[in-house]
């Protein structure tokens, strides 16, 4: 029988679509777009859109059922920055979806809407997981937006073209496309004594424990990148890296890259600055974990739907 290359023995399907933030099903048509067709969707009724202050989601909360994706009059009196909104796609019917930055302040939203931060929205489960695919590309690209206001070459203001996908200095022509800044997370696994390495950050909530984590630098590879950053925040060194599942990390525009990595030495010397604590955790506490991710005084793990969360619960559940 033959054996194909992206045959696996996963207990499930690909994992990157288990984590939050996975699901975007809009078609972005980033490459085939004209600049009439930003202007067409903010006249186009049936738009969409995710409201942006600083930061926030603009949320209309109504009962147990919070509306994130609002129209055009819900967004009338919030000071729209239409001149920085992003057409960042259509959905299966051909409505257009919009993020738009708000200049009204986030704490000053009237009832009942709300902005709320994308952590929670995510944590919270205010959004389906399709809308919450969908806000992670608006909101990414609204902060890449405001964050690219003026040319940083010659210092005169930026022009949005193509809906607002990049954004050009009329002066000098410089151009910008959105970046996504790319980060290693990874769970290193000690297989002689069956047990993985994890550590606790100063920020964390009480309790939590999760993978090692760090961007990857410019000239640097992915596994490279594992091995440093292991060796620098634990001690412990890296031999083979095996790459896992990746997740949309919109705070403000990331992508973790999982891997799981194997450890060829064990001793911890963690940097005390980066990390509270680091150890090793057998299969048992990890599991335990897993089930306690709210704390109530224990060890927890982060929740579903982290890349964190989905490396520890693979680990476990793989066949080897």
């Amino acid at each position: 029988m033959s054996v194909s290359l992206f045959d696996h023995n996963a207990p499930h399907g690909e994992a990157s679509r288990l984590v939050a933030f996975s699901s975007n099903r809009l078609d972005r048509r980033s490459e085939h777009r004209d600049e009439s067709e930003l202007g067409n969707a903010l006249r186009d009724p049936r738009t969409r859109y995710f409201g942006i202050s600083q930061g926030r989601l603009a949320v209309r909360i109504n009962g147990e059922t919070p509306e994130g994706l609002l129209r055009a009059e819900d967004l009338a009196d919030f000071e729209p920055q239409n001149e920085n909104a992003i057409l960042i796609g259509w959905d299966r019917d051909e409505a257009p979806r919009i993020a738009v930055p708000l200049a009204m302040a986030a704490d000053d939203l009237p009832e009942p809407f709300k902005a709320i931060d994308t952590r929670s929205v995510y944590r919270q489960g205010l959004l389906d997981e399709e809308t919450l695919g969908a806000y992670a590309l608006g909101t990414s690209l609204v902060a890449w937006a405001l964050a690219n206001r003026f040319c940083g070459a010659c210092g005169n203001p930026m022009t949005p073209e193509s809906g607002g996908y990049r954004r050009k200095c009329q002066v000098c022509g410089h151009t910008v496309f959105p970046r996504t800044d790319p980060v290693a997370i990874m769970l290193a696994v000690d297989e002689a004594r069956d047990r993985c390495l994890l550590g606790r950050s100063p920020h964390f909530p009480p309790g939590m424990y999760s993978c090692l984590a760090g961007f990857i630098e410019p000239g640097e590879t992915m596994e490279d990148a594992v091995r440093r950053e292991t060796l620098e925040e634990s001690g412990i060194r890296i031999g083979r890296v095996r790459y896992h599942a990746s997740q949309p990390w919109p705070m403000p525009h990331s992508l973790m890259i999982g891997v799981y990595a194997e450890a060829t030495s064990f001793e911890i010397d963690r940097d005390t600055a980066e990390l509270e604590d680091c150890r090793w955790f057998d299969r048992a506490e990890t599991e335990a974990m897993l089930a306690n991710v709210l704390g109530e005084d224990k060890a927890s793990a982060p929740p579903p739907g982290a890349i964190a969360h989905r490396l520890m619960r693979d680990w476990l559940d793989w066949k080897r």
